[in-house]
């Protein structure tokens, strides 16, 4: 008998004692509780192992449509919101039945049981060993009468080191090449017009999924052939706009969400014809429940300690260098990102796990450490991405319309936007300072510092960005300087990582964020710990390392249009209006390779700031590993200003217009919604 066999057998074995238990009532007294737990988690492995062993081509082939669909949903039916209550996926659930302590842990062992589907659908037999394994030791603890919570909390943290061991070079090969490509038949050599394809991902499949593919089915295939060309330029033309040097490297990943394969079979399509390797090992769908990954978002605090962190980062290089073949040939990815579902505030609930301080700062040392070694093995000089957004089906009725406008958007004329976004930068590289301030209920007002350019006829501080790793066209931006940045960015409702902020207000000193607020909740305390935990984590605070002015109007006319604004990625928001991105800058470990403006070949100088510079003696405090985009909408604005020296001013938005001369035409769209 073969370990996975084993493994399975064993389940089995608890799944039969459980249920004889069950029939003498009460013979197991006070672990009743834990029993109906694992009742529940040995029946759910059980259905799980029997799909893997029957899931295949003609399983596919012989089952209906309907029935396939039935059986997936089934699957995640108990996370479904109405329903999540009662799940063991549920931490607080957990902790009501089986304490505090034992639950969060026991909550944190389904979750992982619950990745069964995928793992199932794609044949990775290991991973499921590995989790009945650490199933089948904890059950027997327990059944012995031992509940003690170190004892099993001690059993999960070596769980999570040997599968972090196990599996590192597997990983690491999965996510960076196309050696372990799980998805990489579906788009391109699936029948797409027959949907059971949907299937073969184990993921969840809602309507939102099937209208998605059906639409795209239908779709007008040139638009699909021009997207995909235009996506395939932009990220090719980022090389070229960044002054990078991809060599000898030529796969690119691909990540896309489910029922968009019509799209992608054309993408890869077009990278094969230029030479490229597309692969595919993520794909997103539509979440079940988002309240389900919030509450487990801090569930490393079980076992991260100063030892698993070490073991991480050792993984993570020896995974870089057990591929390193595969790994040289990389160059970047492009990612197909969907909107449409509506804002999330999640209910905080406060037995959830929680990093502490010190497990904060090892995640960030995690992250420093991991981020100069994909530098090493992937260098930033040498690879790019593209970013694309389109709206699904749950976006509304008007879905077909929006995705219309929406592709007009992404298809906008780059020479155009050059031209006139280049009067920007120049206005801007004779500034001191840029002052923005809010108007009627905005209680923005902010001055952004300026770097001294002492060379103006070679130097600017302001990129003029077009349509290349960021989809659509529309801003000028540049990484102000920390000293003399002072002042408020307040925004009265916005969608930033997934979650809704509402009035959200961040104080900057010196270029950091010293003070910060929002209306969430009624309580004071729990409004910025939301903004701690979801905003700045896994620091205190964070600098601005990032201010731009968006000149995409048409985008801000289409949200308006819609009432979309609140659910529009920020991808596309970043364009609407000017933004301050608090974290690292848009050169993070590229500060030393120079990059220049395509019109007027000036070297952009704002690669560092004070906070960046720091690389020079500490890598490791130089950078934070964050980036979060936060716009300020064009009906909020009084005035963006370029101050001088001598403190002249020169206007490049007021009331929400763009008034500097020559930019005028940017209001076209602008004045449709008067």
């Amino acid at each position: 008998m073969d370990t996975y066999t084993k493994s399975v057998s064993q389940i089995q074995s608890i799944f039969e004692d459980i249920k004889q238990a069950h029939r003498v009532a009460g013979s197991l007294g006070e672990s009743n509780e834990f029993n109906k737990y694992f009742y529940k988690a040995a029946q759910w492995i059980e259905k799980a192992v029997d799909y893997e062993e029957k899931f295949n081509d003609h399983y596919l082939e012989s089952t209906s449509f309907e029935n396939l669909l039935k059986e997936n949903n089934e699957f995640f039916h108990e996370l479904k919101p109405g329903n999540y209550k009662t799940s063991y996926g549920n931490p607080e659930f957990c902790i009501e039945k089986l304490g505090d302590g034992m639950g969060q842990l026991f909550s944190f062992l389904y979750a992982g049981l619950r990745e069964y589907v995928g793992y199932a659908v794609t044949h990775q037999r290991s991973k499921i060993e590995a989790y009945n394994h650490v199933f089948v030791m904890v059950y027997e603890k327990i059944h012995s009468g031992n509940y003690d919570y170190e004892e099993i909390k001690g059993i999960i943290k070596k769980f999570q080191k040997d599968y972090l061991m196990d599996f590192c070079e597997e990983s690491t090969a999965e996510m960076l090449s196309g050696a372990i490509n799980k998805y990489a038949d579906i788009a391109e050599k699936a029948d797409l017009s027959d949907l059971k394809y949907l299937f073969k991902y184990g993921k969840y499949i809602s309507e939102n999924e099937i209208q998605y593919a059906n639409f795209l089915l239908r779709y007008d295939e040139n638009k699909i052939k021009q997207m995909s060309k235009l996506t395939v330029d932009a990220f090719l033309y980022s090389f070229k706009r960044d002054n990078k040097d991809m060599k000898n490297r030529n796969a690119v990943r691909l990540v896309y969400n489910i029922g968009q394969e019509p799209l992608l079979k054309h993408l890869i399509s077009e990278l094969k014809s230029r030479g490229y390797e597309p692969f595919t090992t993520m794909v997103e769908t539509t979440k079940v429940n988002r309240q389900y990954p919030y509450d487990h978002r801090f569930d490393n605090a079980i076992y991260l300690d100063q030892d698993f962190a070490k073991l991480q980062m050792e993984c993570y290089e020896k995974g870089m260098e057990a591929n390193k073949g595969i790994v040289d040939k990389y160059c970047g990815i492009i990612y197909f990102e969907n909107f449409g579902e509506s804002a999330f505030s999640p209910e905080d609930k406060k037995d959830n796990l929680k990093l502490s301080e010190e497990q904060s700062k090892l995640l960030h040392r995690i992250n420093s450490f991991n981020g100069t070694v994909r530098n090493k093995y992937i260098p930033k000089e040498e690879s790019s991405f593209c970013m694309i957004a389109f709206p699904t089906p749950e976006i509304g009725e008007r879905f077909e319309e929006i995705f219309e406008d929406i592709l007009r958007i992404n298809t906008l004329d780059n020479g155009e936007y050059e031209l006139l976004q280049q009067k920007i930068v120049d206005a801007l590289d004779r500034a001191d300072y840029v002052h923005i301030k809010g108007k009627g209920k905005n209680r923005t007002d902010i001055k952004v510092k300026c770097f001294e350019i002492k060379n103006p006829e070679k130097e600017t501080n302001f990129l003029n960005c077009t349509a290349d790793a960021n989809i659509p066209v529309g801003e000028v931006y540049t990484t102000p300087k920390l000293e003399g940045t002072n002042g408020i960015l307040h925004i009265e409702d916005t969608y930033l990582e997934g979650l809704k902020y509402t009035d959200l207000e961040l104080t900057f000193q010196d270029g950091y964020v010293v003070e910060y607020n929002c209306r969430n909740f009624n309580n004071p305390e729990e409004n910025k710990k939301y903004i701690e935990e979801n905003l700045l984590f896994p620091h205190k605070t964070l600098p601005l390392g990032e201010f731009a002015i968006g000149t995409n109007t048409l985008a801000h006319v289409v949200a308006k249009k819609y009432d979309i604004l609140n659910i529009m990625p920020v991808l596309i928001v970043e364009k609407m209006g000017p933004h301050f991105a608090i974290g690292d800058t848009c050169y993070s470990k590229c500060e030393d390779l120079p990059v220049y403006n395509m019109l007027d070949h000036k070297e952009i100088i704002s690669r560092d700031n004070e906070k960046s510079i720091i690389r020079k003696t500490d890598e490791e405090a130089a950078y934070t590993y964050c980036h979060t985009d936060i716009t300020l909408p064009y009906e909020s604005i009084l005035f963006i200003s370029a101050v001088m020296c001598n403190s002249d001013k020169v206007d490049i938005i007021r009331e929400g217009k763009f008034v500097l001369p020559g930019t005028e035409s940017l209001n076209k769209y602008l004045d449709e919604l008067n």
